[in-house]
C-alpha cells in the first residue's frame, strides 16, 4: 500500500513508518518537524516538510491509507492553552479528512488516546466505557474521533481509532526525543544516567495501592503492529474504535522500580503534586484488539524500560 503518515519525524510515527517500510509499503511523510526531528526520517520513506492543514498538496488517489499520528499532545499545555488544541488537533485534522475525502483515499488510522475516557468507571477500560475526558487534549481527540465515525457513516470511509494507553520503549535507534520531555520512563532514565535533575513524581496521594498514579504501559513496536493490523483489516463505512493497552497496570513507584532495576542504579526523585487532568488509573482490557485484529502486545514492562535504556 501507498501510506501517508502524519507525524512520521516523531518517535511513534518513526517507529510507525520503520514497520510500514519492514513489510514493504510506499511510506510518504508529512511533519512540520514543531515536536519531530528531520533526522528520524528513514531512508526510502518520501518526506514532505508541512502542516498536515496543507496535506490537500501531497494526497492524490494512488495513496491508499493515511495514518494520522501528528498532534499535540501535552495534557498540561491543554489545559494552560485549550485553543491550542482546537487549532492543532481539532481544525488541522478537519482540514486532512477534507484532503483524504478530496483524495479518495479509502483509508484512515487515527492515533487516539485513553485521555477520551476521562476518570475511568472500571477497572479494565472497553471501548464502550463512557467517554468524558478531563482535559482538552483528550477532549480534541474524542472530536477527531467523532469526525471519523461521520465520514465513515456518510462517505464511506474505512476508519479506526486506535487509542493508546502508556506508549514507551524504542526501535532501532528510534526513540523518545521530547522537548520538552514529559513521559515518565525517559526522565527516570535519564535522572538514572546523572543527566541533570532529579526526576519528578506527579501525586503521591491518589487513591491507588501505593499513592501514585497507575497505567497501562505498551511497547512501541507492539502499538506500530497494531496501526498495520489495522490498516490491512478495516472496512468500508465502519469506524472502528480499539483500546492498544496490555491489561496490566503499573504505578509510578513500580516503574521506578523497574528502571533502579534494569539499570542497577539508584533514581533520584522529588514528589510533586498531581498535575491537573491526571486521572488516578488509566488501565485498558485490550481484548477487542485481540479478537478483532489478532492483536496481542508481546512485550512487558521490564521490556520497555530496557530498550528505552539501551537507546538513550
Amino acid at each position: 500500500m501507498k501510506v501517508l503518515v502524519t507525524g512520521g519525524a516523531g518517535y511513534i510515527g518513526g517507529v510507525v513508518a520503520q514497520q510500514l517500510l519492514a513489510g514493504d509499503h510506499e511510506v510518504v511523510i508529512l511533519d512540520d518537524l514543531s515536536t519531530g526531528h528531520d533526522d528520524a526520517v528513514l531512508a526510502g520513506a518520501q518526506w514532505h516538510e508541512g502542516s498536515i492543514a496543507a496535506a490537500g498538496e501531497v494526497l492524490d488517489s494512488s495513496f491508499d491509507a493515511v495514518i494520522h499520528l501528528a498532534a499535540k499532545s501535552l495534557v498540561g499545555e491543554s489545559v494552560q492553552h485549550p485553543e491550542r488544541y482546537w487549532h492543532g488537533n481539532i481544525v488541522a485534522s478537519l482540514a486532512l479528512i477534507d484532503a483524504v475525502r478530496a483524495a479518495g483515499v479509502p483509508r484512515f488510522i487515527f492515533s487516539s488516546t485513553a485521555a477520551v475516557y476521562g476518570t475511568p468507571v472500571s477497572d479494565a477500560i472497553t471501548e464502550d466505557h463512557p467517554t468524558a475526558p478531563i482535559n482538552p487534549y483528550g477532549a480534541s481527540k474524542l472530536a477527531i474521533d467523532h469526525m471519523l465515525a461521520a465520514e465513515a457513516t456518510a462517505h464511506g470511509l474505512a476508519a479506526a481509532s486506535l487509542r493508546y494507553f502508556n506508549v514507551g520503549g524504542a526501535s532501532d535507534g528510534l526513540s523518545e526525543r521530547h522537548d520538552p520531555e514529559t513521559h515518565l520512563i525517559p526522565n527516570l532514565l535519564r535522572a538514572a544516567a546523572g543527566g541533570g535533575e532529579p526526576a519528578k513524581l506527579f501525586g503521591t496521594d491518589y487513591p491507588t495501592h501505593d499513592g501514585t498514579a497507575v497505567r497501562d504501559y505498551i511497547h512501541v513496536l507492539d502499538l506500530a503492529d497494531a496501526h498495520l493490523r489495522a490498516m490491512e483489516q478495516i472496512r468500508p463505512g465502519t469506524h472502528e474504535v480499539f483500546n492498544l493497552g496490555t491489561g496490566v497496570g503499573s504505578s509510578v513507584r513500580e516503574v521506578l522500580d523497574a528502571v533502579e532495576t534494569v539499570t542497577g542504579r539508584r533514581v533520584p526523585v522529588t514528589e510533586e503534586g498531581r498535575r491537573p487532568g491526571d486521572p488516578a488509573t488509566l488501565v485498558a482490557s485490550g481484548e477487542k484488539a485481540r479478537e478483532v485484529l489478532g492483536w496481542t502486545p508481546r512485550r512487558a514492562l521490564v521490556d520497555i524500560v530496557r530498550d528505552a535504556w539501551d537507546h538513550l
